[in-house]
């Protein structure tokens, strides 16, 4: 697993000569607004008025061969994704040197984050085949988000409405006996619009651990992933729309061990449903009012090998619970009575039920109210310097916060630009910090406070070669107070118990950014991320956060040629975990490449696509974590890395209509 030393200022400039392939909103002018509601333009009017935000588009996903929603992220500048044991697997993120339950994820403006937890992705349940486009909004984004944005928001953007019929069905194979078939419809008939859209995902997949223990029988963790989804809106008029939104998961997935397991599995079922209405035809007043409802149940099964028999242990019966529902309602009004000036007025109400029969969270309820306000100028007043500042009051989980935030885009030039993102946010306690009842393990604390933080992104970026080359740099910084940690120095919790502690998390970075675009349909790109994650008063990058990566790639996409390539590269520098009886450890310091190539056989017209990939070319055996357990002879611990995606070669096709 070892990786030979790569020295950092060689591989940066590799990359920055190499080629990329991302898609890279340095431009505001470059951001697609495909969207007519306040709440579908949110994170584009954002980056007008200086949030940071990336965008994966369809083409980039089709490209990578993506399975899941990780995979599709790859490519994001400043994201460190890495998926535990290939796809429709728990992730780990760190956006600009972020813990993973700083950064919210949403589906199309649906926040999924699982509150039992708060760390838990929703990339188990999300194929990539249902996604037309993903935005990343990098930066304290608490005001419009809410808990849990406090390093920035992922929005999953499903298949949009078209007024002409149409669709694709796909099909896809790969060396791991994976399979996924998926398609969509859309069209309209009158004032109806609709989606339509499914998928089944399937693997035997691979052995996700660098060793296991005999008594480990079940040694590849595999998926069965169904999901069925659609959308309709109705046009009472030119301004006046409905919109419904519905979508249907269910999934069998593998939870493996390197000890002892002969079957363990979470089945999940998942549902995502919405209700929207919208105005949006006046320029001085538009809104939304939305009502929202995610259900998540999950039937856990585990079964252990007798370590002196080898008979079947029933650890935890099949159809053992763990879930949570959440639903709630949302509605903002966007005003500009006068020149100058607009104004954002908004409400959100969350409502979260959720239990743990696996790690014993009892029962629990919460309900949170928020109230936003954010005053934006207008071109009006000016049309090269955009200003926004607002507050949000949040009343929620036995506590009230106010955070603030401010942010700004200055256009020097068309070819240079300027712009700051800053303010509070705040992460609420998660249920497990709350109420956890396991007897083997730390106990929660209904009198946590939550987290609050302090964050600020300032970038400059502009285009060159009469916009041919795109670049910009960010720097970053952010701190944490109130931190939520585990104190194990009282002697009534000898497991510990969740307290808020004295110490702070402390982030500083800077982010690099090039694209280019040569020749006909030759586009590169490449990206660098520096990150200083510290707790106050220890030198030590924090664990699972690394402290440089990079990555870089090249596409060609030939216009009058019905044929396409594209490469990436993607290295991570040293990262660190923690682990039992084996102190600190580094799993990183590896570099991967990924290839693809698609065909057009029917020319022009482009309905057929034939497509190739390759993760992984060269076979790197690489970590995405690290861990310890018993030997089977009882002879001690011993140390294993959780497996990155071996060498897997995909073929598809896919048929537009």
């Amino acid at each position: 697993m070892q990786s030979r030393y790569v020295s950092h200022t060689a591989l940066v400039a590799a990359l920055l000569l190499a080629p990329g392939v991302a898609t890279a909103d340095e431009d505001a002018d470059s951001i697609i607004v495909t969207g007519t509601s306040v709440e579908e333009t949110l994170p584009q009017e954002l980056s007008r008025y200086g949030s940071d935000l990336y965008q994966v588009s369809e083409q980039d996903i089709d490209d990578r061969g993506a399975v899941d929603v990780a995979a599709a992220l790859q490519t994001v500048p400043g994201l460190y994704v890495m998926p535990g044991s290939g796809p429709f697997s728990y992730v780990d993120v760190s956006l600009q040197g972020s813990r993973t339950q700083d950064v919210l994820w949403t589906v199309d403006g649906i926040r999924i984050n699982n509150r039992l937890y708060g760390s838990t992705s929703p990339n188990d349940t999300l194929p990539a085949s249902m996604v037309e486009r993903i935005e990343v909004l990098k930066g304290g984004e608490s005001l419009f988000y809410g808990t849990q944005a406090a390093a920035g928001v992922i929005n999953v953007v499903t298949r949009s409405f078209s007024d002409e019929f149409g669709g694709q069905v796909n099909a896809q194979v790969d060396s791991r006996a994976g399979t996924n078939v998926d398609g969509y419809v859309r069209g309209s008939v009158g004032r109806h619009r609709f989606v339509a859209w499914g998928s089944h995902n399937r693997s035997e997949g691979y052995r996700p651990y660098s060793e296991m223990e005999p008594s480990a029988t079940d040694r590849k963790r595999g998926y069965d992933l169904w999901s069925i989804g659609g959308k309709y809106q109705y046009d009472f008029n030119s301004d006046l729309l409905l919109n419904l939104q519905y979508q249907h998961t269910e999934a069998k997935l593998d939870n493996l061990s390197a000890i002892r397991v002969r079957e363990s599995r979470n089945d999940r079922n998942e549902e995502i449903a919405s209700i929207r209405l919208d105005y949006v035809g006046s320029d001085t007043v538009q809104l939304f009012l939305k009502g929202y409802y995610h259900d998540w149940n999950t039937a856990y099964v585990q079964i252990r090998n007798d370590l002196t028999t080898g008979e079947p242990v029933v650890i935890y019966p099949a159809g053992t619970y763990w879930g949570y529902k959440d639903f709630g309602g949302s509605a903002v009004v966007k005003l500009r009575p006068h020149r100058g000036l607009e104004y954002l007025v908004g409400y959100d109400f969350q409502n979260f039920k959720g239990r743990d029969d696996v790690l014993l969270i009892g029962k629990t309820k919460e309900k949170v109210q928020a109230g936003v306000l954010q005053v934006r100028t207008t071109d009006d007043l000016s049309d090269r310097a955009r200003l926004s500042a607002g507050l949000r009051y949040n009343d929620g989980s036995g506590s009230k916060k106010t955070v603030w935030n401010v942010s700004g885009r200055f256009d020097v030039s068309e070819d240079l630009y300027l712009e700051a993102n800053g303010g509070t946010s705040f992460l609420l306690p998660t249920a497990s910090q709350l109420y956890q009842i396991d007897p083997c393990c730390e106990k929660g604390n209904p009198n946590l406070e939550p987290e609050e933080s302090l964050g600020v992104n300032v970038s400059v970026g502009g285009r060159l070669a009469s916009g041919a080359v795109t670049w910009k740099a960010t720097a970053f910084a952010r701190r944490i107070d109130n931190l939520i940690d585990i104190d194990y120095d009282d002697p009534a919790y000898p497991d510990g118990i969740y307290t808020n502690v004295d110490s702070k998390v402390n982030v500083r970075g800077a982010e690099l950014q090039l694209g280019a675009k040569i020749g006909d349909g030759w586009e590169l790109s490449a990206s660098y991320t520096y990150t200083r994650s510290r707790n106050s008063g220890s030198g030590l990058q924090r664990d699972r956060t690394p402290e440089h990566f990079a990555r870089g790639a090249i596409a060609w996409r030939p216009t009058d040629i019905p044929f396409g390539a594209n490469v990436s590269v993607n290295w991570v520098g040293d990262t660190w975990r923690t682990v039992s009886g084996f102190g600190r450890r580094n799993y990183g310091q590896y570099l991967v490449v990924d290839a693809g190539l698609h065909i057009y056989p029917d020319g022009d017209a482009r309905r057929h696509r034939f497509g190739l990939n390759v993760e992984n070319i060269f076979d790197k055996d690489y970590a995405s974590g690290l861990g310890s357990a018993l030997r089977d002879n009882g002879s001690g611990r011993f140390l294993y890395f959780t497996r990155g995606v071996p060498r897997t070669l995909r073929m598809s096709y896919g048929l537009a209509f």
